[in-house]
Parts: C-alpha cells; sequence; structure tokens
C-alpha cells in the first residue's frame, strides 16, 4: 500500500490495483503517471477484487463487500454444495486435540490423501477479507493442518455447510459514526492441548468490522479475570495502530472505545500498579498499557 498527499491510497496486490481518494483529479493525474510507465488497463470503479464483491451507494454513503461467489465456488470444489446448512460456525460437541492426531504411518499416508489443508486454506481466505464470523472456528480446525485425522474432518465440512446458509453475508459501512471501537472476548482454558485461551477482538469503524483477530495466548492464564486482562491489552495495542494509520490519512482520532465484560479486568487494565500476582503474565502484555490508556476513553 502506498500513501501520497491529501488521502491519495494506492492499494497494489501483483497485478490488481485500486486508487482510493477524495479528489477525482488526483486519481486521474495519478493513473496518468503510472499508465507511462506500466502496461495498464483502466476498468472504472472497483466492483470485484481479490474476490471480493464491493457494491457502493453514492448516495447514501454506504459501502459492501461480500464474497458470496466466492464461498460458491469453495463449496463446489469440495463437493459441499448440496450439504445442508447449519445455524453455527462450529457445534459445541467438537472438542478437537491433538490426541486425535494419527500416530500410524499407514493412518497419516491415508489422510494425506484427504484434502484437509486445501479447505483450511479456502477457509483461511474467506475468514481474512469479509468474515470475521468464523475467525475462531477457522483458528480451531487450523491447528492440525499438519497432521488431520478424521476426527477433524467434520468440523471443517461444519464450517463448509455454515458457509453455505450464511454465503450472503457481507461487511456493511457508513450506517455509523466514524469512531473505532473494540470488542473483546476469550475463552478460559478452551485449548484442550496446552490449556491457553483464545483471545478475540473485532474493531469497528463507521458501523463495519475493519480488523480482527481469534489467536491462542501467549501463556496460560490461572484465571478468568487475567485471560480477558491479556486480550483487552492486545486489542488495546491494536487500537493505537489504527489511531496512527487514521492520523497519516488526516482523520483525527484523538480517543476510542473498547469493550470488555470483566470488570475485574477492566480495573486490573486502569491500576498502574504491577500486581504480584501477575507476574507469570509475559512483560508484552504491560508495554502499552499506560499508552493506550491515555488515548481511550473510561472502560
Amino acid at each position: 500500500m502506498f500513501v501520497k498527499g491529501n488521502f491519495l491510497i494506492l492499494l497494489l496486490y501483483v497485478d490488481d490495483m485500486l486508487v482510493v481518494g477524495r479528489d477525482t483529479k488526483k486519481i486521474a493525474s495519478l493513473k496518468k503517471v503510472l499508465g507511462k510507465s506500466f502496461a495498464m488497463k483502466d476498468i472504472g470503479p472497483a466492483k470485484q477484487i481479490l474476490g471480493m464483491h464491493i457494491v457502493r451507494d453514492r448516495t447514501k454513503e454506504v459501502l459492501w463487500l461480500s464474497q458470496e461467489k466466492y464461498v460458491t465456488k469453495i463449496l463446489e470444489r469440495f463437493n459441499m454444495s448440496k450439504e445442508k446448512p447449519v445455524g453455527s460456525t462450529l457445534a459445541t460437541n467438537y472438542k478437537l486435540n491433538a490426541r486425535h492426531c494419527p500416530k500410524g504411518e499407514k493412518d497419516k499416508t491415508e489422510m494425506r490423501k484427504v484434502s484437509y489443508a486445501l479447505a483450511v486454506s479456502s477457509l483461511m481466505y474467506a475468514m481474512i477479507y469479509t468474515r470475521p464470523n468464523i475467525a475462531f472456528a477457522v483458528g480451531m480446525v487450523s491447528r492440525y493442518m499438519s497432521n488431520p485425522s478424521r476426527e477433524h474432518r467434520p468440523a471443517a465440512k461444519w464450517i463448509l455447510r455454515y458457509l453455505k446458509g450464511t454465503s450472503k453475508v457481507c461487511l456493511r459501512y457508513g450506517f455509523g459514526k466514524p469512531m473505532l471501537e473494540g470488542f473483546t472476548d476469550s475463552d478460559m482454558s478452551g485449548d484442550v492441548d496446552s490449556s491457553r485461551s483464545t483471545s478475540r477482538y473485532v474493531m469497528t469503524y463507521a458501523g463495519g468490522a475493519v480488523s480482527w483477530q481469534s489467536r491462542l495466548q501467549k501463556v496460560v492464564a490461572l484465571s478468568t479475570t487475567k485471560e480477558k486482562y491479556m486480550v483487552v491489552i492486545e486489542a488495546g495495542k491494536e487500537l493505537i495502530c489504527m489511531t496512527n494509520f487514521l492520523k497519516e490519512l488526516g482523520m483525527k482520532q484523538e480517543t476510542f472505545l473498547l469493550h470488555c465484560d470483566n470488570e475485574s479486568a477492566i480495573y486490573l487494565a486502569k491500576n498502574a500498579t504491577h500486581h504480584s500476582q501477575t507476574k507469570h503474565i509475559h512483560r508484552r502484555y504491560h508495554c502499552y498499557k499506560r499508552r493506550w490508556m491515555r488515548k481511550s476513553l473510561p472502560l
């Protein structure tokens, strides 16, 4: 990505290019300059890029991003287009763990014939661009890509069935205030293999999700307070980065709002004193605390 002058952005991915800006004359000038150096074809306003479909309503200043065609494509690729849709990203009865992974060479050879890793990679692509709602489930199945088992396959298929029922779901922007807002969540020792919790957050701007993550925490949390505390700090660091990015675009963002559903974690984040009870938490979770607490609204 390249940023130039007064909010003129050039997004480049291999041979695909998007130019974003408020001044149409500057955009035309940039395309003219690039056209002298590279063989280019201007296909007009962006409608699709990298499997994402773009719909805009200029009168209402609203934009939608979806991957309906991509979802349909991967369902056909893995023979899931006729399967019955489900209403949840992952069934509660799926307790995936490494004990299910095949130990013998015969079982491993048999599982290599299954396109498990390819299916999970396809799910990751959808999750990264427009489907934050499957981030947690995709994170679960992706932990066993190198050595999947028969027990792991149904979980990946379940996510594909969920995508079939929600293929028209899209990201929508322009219906909210131009302000950064973060939402956090985590599960207590959800990973069976390591007893670590999974941190989850989503950041919104102008009513739509702009950043999200679902990832195992670096250390084992000994209480719900500490596991919630760790995800709040990680989310705060992400909000600081996004605030700086908005400043580069000339958009002032003095404060942001971060939500947490644990009062003890909120108190621990606000308290500047380093508690001896939290020494098992790596220092990385404290380095940004004072900085983002000055920038954020009260939790």
